[in-house]
């Protein structure tokens, strides 16, 4: 009877202690398979967001790519840009040293004196008849040539208004130089001197009137000296 109460007491301990081992392994077990399932749902919900975002990072790098082909077009652009007005440079430079260089060169190959009214810088019809008969016939035969324009005034006034008038009276004859005679710009050499170098003493009316002037000289190379000395070198 005491064996039978024994074992049966044994059999309930270890009945209970089976029930409290499957307790503790649920209770610790359990909590780490939810955190694992929710890993898992959170990575499934990172590789989906990434799936639709693959699109928009795919269309980010078009756009960038062609930003940068946009860019090196632009950088080539500046770069032919840069390397034209270089060359324009070198030219121009090149110009001007041979026009310098020839300077010597150019002697005097006419000259007209236009007059102008009473603080005015408009050119009269017979100020530009002046201009008419120097240009017309001969421009078209020279080569190498300049033109050399300087205004003056007579003394009436004070010196800063006579030196601006001055200039006026000159740009007016380029001007006319250039629109009715296609005087190229880069052939004109233009200057105000005002009230400086009179021709005369002024006592009279008549004498300022011939300071009120335009002094206007044609220069041309001296095409001939070329044609001897390679002439002399043959």
């Amino acid at each position: 009877m005491k064996l039978a109460n024994t074992i049966a007491v044994l059999v309930a301990v270890a009945a209970l202690g089976g029930c409290a081992t499957k307790k503790y392994v649920g209770q610790q077990v359990d909590p780490v398979n939810q955190k694992v399932n929710q890993v898992d749902k959170n990575q499934q919900g990172t590789q989906k967001q990434l799936e639709a975002d693959e699109p928009k990072i795919d269309a980010a790098q078009e756009k960038a790519t062609a930003a940068d082909a946009r860019a090196g077009d632009a950088i080539n652009a500046a770069d032919a840009a840069s390397k034209k007005a270089d060359t324009v440079k070198s030219q121009l430079r090149g110009e001007l040293n041979d026009r310098i260089a020839n300077l010597d060169d150019y002697k005097e190959a006419g000259e007209a004196t236009v007059l102008f009214k009473f603080n005015s810088d408009k050119l009269t019809d017979d100020g530009k008849q002046q201009l008419d008969e120097l240009t017309t016939g001969k421009l078209a035969s020279l080569k190498r040539y300049f033109v050399a324009i300087q205004g003056f005034t007579d003394k009436t006034g004070s010196p800063e208004y006579n030196l601006e008038l001055s200039r006026r009276r000159a740009q007016a004859v380029q001007t006319y130089l250039v629109a009715q005679h296609n005087v190229p710009v880069y052939r004109i050499q233009i200057v105000g001197l005002g009230e400086d170098k009179p021709v005369n003493d002024e006592k009279t009316r008549d004498d300022r009137s011939k300071n009120r002037r335009v002094e206007v000289t044609l220069f041309s190379a001296a095409d001939s000296a070329s044609g001897q000395s390679q002439t002399g070198s043959k």
